[in-house]
């Protein structure tokens, strides 16, 4: 029986569900600050940037692999002829790397420089820019394993790691790509560990920040290693000392520069190169593998067209009408 519209409701009676209205959803609800933090790391790591600048590093990078394995860490084959001397770091221990020996030494150099040659142009990224990375590693892991460990090369490996992953990349591509976005700033984010992890070894090594800036650091480098451009501070400790202090403050604050723009983040990374260059000069210490993945800052894509205009210019010249090649 249906009750009619004139009966009346008993005041303060409760309503059952089907009579209450749909409550619609409020327009301005805004999800918790979890997941608002949660997305915005997420747009952090992968802010897009133009795929010709991932094209333009990538060569950088794989070109410098070259050099690094011909110049700088050119120890590999000579460790395979004292095996026993060999101390795997934690990841050559927890990865199933080979024994040092000679040859395995000239597989891996082989493989990184065929590897890097064609990693460079382009040609199947994902799949020669991976065996890439698992050969020098493989390199690194044999360099670093009798009893010296250089920091320097922390983000040169992440960069041969994380390139691959964005795919292919063309020089005249500016269209946005997160993927290749996340690769440099991967990279980025391994250049700048690497001055705040020397900063946290040196108060892990000496127990506290003043002990090793009031030190003798500079003076015992420069007394064994320093160039005529620098001896003379031997004479003023105060600057030493000053200069110690500027560097670990520099080296802890280094995470600045992803909160820079513009000419302040080029003042940031022309600080630390000049700082390089100083460090080269004087005391022989170059740290070109981090020098080198501080590319992964600027805007490189800018560098694609002026090169490709020249190639252009180049190759529409063609043979002079009086060469041996022109037609007859």
């Amino acid at each position: 029986m249906t009750a009619s519209p004139e009966q009346p409701v008993t005041p303060g009676a409760a309503e059952t569900p089907s009579s209450a209205p749909p409550t619609a959803a409020r327009p301005d609800a805004r999800p918790g600050a979890l997941p608002r933090a949660a997305r915005a790391v997420g747009r952090w790591w992968t802010s897009p940037v133009p795929l010709a600048r991932v094209a333009v590093l990538r060569v950088a990078i794989y070109l410098f692999l070259i050099y690094d394995v011909l110049a700088l860490t050119n120890d590999v084959i000579p460790h395979g002829y004292a095996p026993d001397l060999y101390q795997p770091t934690l990841i050559g221990r927890l990865l199933p790397f080979p024994t040092p020996s000679p040859g395995v030494g000239w597989l891996l150099l082989v493989t990184i420089i065929v590897g890097s040659l064609v990693a460079a142009t382009g040609l199947l990224p994902r799949l020669v820019g991976g065996i890439v990375a698992v050969a020098y590693l493989a390199w690194m892991v044999n360099s670093q394993g009798f009893a010296y460990v250089s920091h320097d090369h922390l983000a040169l490996i992440i960069a041969t790691w994380v390139l691959p992953t964005v795919g292919r990349a063309r020089f005249t591509d500016l269209r946005p790509s997160e993927a290749g976005g996340w690769a440099l700033r991967a990279i980025q984010v391994a250049t700048v560990a690497t001055y705040v992890g020397s900063a946290v070894n040196k108060v892990a090594r000496t127990g506290s920040p003043w002990a090793w800036a009031n030190g003798a650091v500079f003076t015992w480098a420069i007394m064994r290693r320093g160039s005529e451009l620098i001896t003379w501070t031997l004479e003023y400790p105060w600057v030493l000392r000053l200069s110690q202090w500027g560097l670990l403050i520099a080296e802890f604050l280094s995470p600045v520069v992803f909160w820079l723009r513009g000419k302040w983040l080029a003042f940031a990374i022309g600080f630390f190169l000049v700082f390089h260059l100083a460090t080269y000069l004087s005391l022989g210490i170059h740290f070109l593998p981090t020098v080198i993945c501080w590319a992964a800052f600027a805007p490189l894509e800018r560098l694609a067209p002026p090169v490709q205009a020249v190639w252009r210019r180049l190759s529409r010249r063609g043979p002079r009408p009086g060469s041996a090649t022109a037609g007859a």
